[in-house]
């Protein structure tokens, strides 16, 4: 299997206490060196730095388990891996679909993990179909609802009686409403008050062919935004302000919300399993949550750099990808073949690719990361070659994947295989 490539477990014993890739004039090279023999477009994980993002993760958990977010990931091997590790516990995957694949029994040719949370509301036919055909299936998955018309769309494939029962979470909107300024955070569930997680929570709980495990809350205004952004001073320091205070409210609001729903199950014989929250940028500040059992995070194991601008912790670049010098157009431009590969959000330059090595690069704002290739000016350029390799890495973590068919590992100065990505093995969930 592609986890026992990887060894999370045994590299991990021994982590390094410096952080592999603080030195760029070592990290780079070294990956260079080890896939001289490959043609780019490739994909890399450090194997070193893997297992050192890993051990940070679960450092700053404090001990809370860490559900792995799998949309992060998108990498069987990664998943297998990550989840051998203490500290480690479940998946948080984003499509039923790809639930139902991370769940089902090696023999028919899934993950064999017994507890997947589906992140995101689903209302996939088939895929429930499947969900409420196998009882095994059913027991490991769980949705993740915001509305009755959720559990209306699994009756309307199969009744109640046709079926296991399901399993159930439910999301409380974890964004901030400011004053003066509204709405802080990302649009998910419509469920903000501690009320309305409790009528939802009735309502599952009275209504045939499901059960109420779990309750979930994603601060994303604290996890997905960083609190120091590289030279924007006066910026970082409003970012703290708001996630501050967005933290106390949430603190409070999440607690008696989670409170009133552990009645709730507690009275119906059916006691909630767990609460879960935050993510990578929002660790230490979610686990000090009493109302919160578990955490999740994904794109901390791989170490894209939408996560540079923390004060909190540092990550290694576990997961980069190199590209070929194809022409050069000028003495101190190369050009790129491919590299448009911009992460979604709102848009804009931090969705870019970010050039690391050679140093002395950046992309034209006139053109920035093309579809078919990518012009890059700077004093690097002038000794660069056609058919050289530049080092980039992804601003969001699984979006990478999207893009290969499957990472090449590397364990220290030499390439030890490949691992497929979601991509690879044939599946596009979304």
């Amino acid at each position: 299997m592609t986890a026992e490539l990887l060894r999370l477990h045994d590299v991990a014993q021994g982590a390094p206490r410096e952080r592999p890739g603080a030195s760029a004039a070592e990290h780079w090279p070294r990956l260079a060196r080890a896939t001289a023999a490959l043609d780019p477009p490739f994909g890399v994980i450090d194997r070193a730095a893997l297992a050192y993002n890993a051990t940070d993760l679960v450092r700053r958990a404090g001990g809370r388990p860490i559900r792995v977010a799998s949309k992060s990931i998108r990498v069987r091997g990664v998943l297998e891996a990550v989840r051998e590790l203490p500290g480690f516990a479940g998946v948080l995957a984003y499509t039923l679909p790809e639930a139902l694949w991370l769940a089902s029994p090696r023999e028919r040719g899934g993950s064999d993990i017994d507890d997947v949370v589906v992140g995101y509301p689903s209302t996939d036919r088939a895929a429930i179909a499947q969900l409420a055909s196998d009882a095994q299936l059913a027991a490991r998955v769980t949705l993740m609802i915001d509305d009755v018309a959720h559990l209306d769309a699994v009756d309307a494939v199969v009744a109640p009686r046709g079926r296991p029962s399901i399993r159930i979470a439910l999301e409380l909107d974890a964004s901030w409403r400011a004053p003066l300024v509204g709405h802080l955070g990302v649009r998910r569930s419509p469920l903000h008050e501690p009320a309305q997680l409790a009528a939802l929570a009735r309502t599952v709980i009275e209504r045939p062919g499901f059960t109420l495990v779990g309750v979930m809350a994603y601060e994303a205004q604290v996890a997905g935004l960083g609190d120091a952004p590289p030279g924007r001073p006066l910026r970082g320091a409003l970012i703290r302000g708001i996630q501050s205070r967005s933290r106390a409210e949430l603190r409070d609001r999440r607690g008696r919300a989670v409170a009133a729903v552990r009645d709730i199950a507690a009275a119906a014989g059916t006691p909630l399993q767990f609460v879960n929250g935050g993510g990578t940028g929002s660790l230490e500040s979610t686990r000090a949550d009493p109302s919160v059992t578990e955490l999740a995070a994904g794109s901390g194991l791989m170490g894209p750099h939408l996560f540079d601008g923390y004060r909190g912790f540092t990550l290694a670049p576990a997961a980069s990808f190199a590209l070929s010098v194809a022409r050069k157009p000028a003495d101190d431009i190369v050009t790129l073949l491919g590299g448009g590969w911009v992460a979604s959000g709102p848009p804009g330059a931090d969705r870019l690719p970010q050039v690391v090595w050679p140093e002395g690069l950046r992309m034209l704002s006139a053109e920035a990361a093309g579809e078919v290739q990518s012009p890059l000016r700077g004093p690097a350029a002038r000794t660069l070659r056609v058919g050289d390799h530049v080092w980039l890495r992804h601003t969001k973590a699984g979006e990478l994947s999207e893009h290969l068919n499957a990472f090449h590992v590397v364990d220290g100065d030499r390439v030890t295989g490949q691992v497929p990505t979601y991509r690879g093995e044939g599946k596009a969930f979304l």
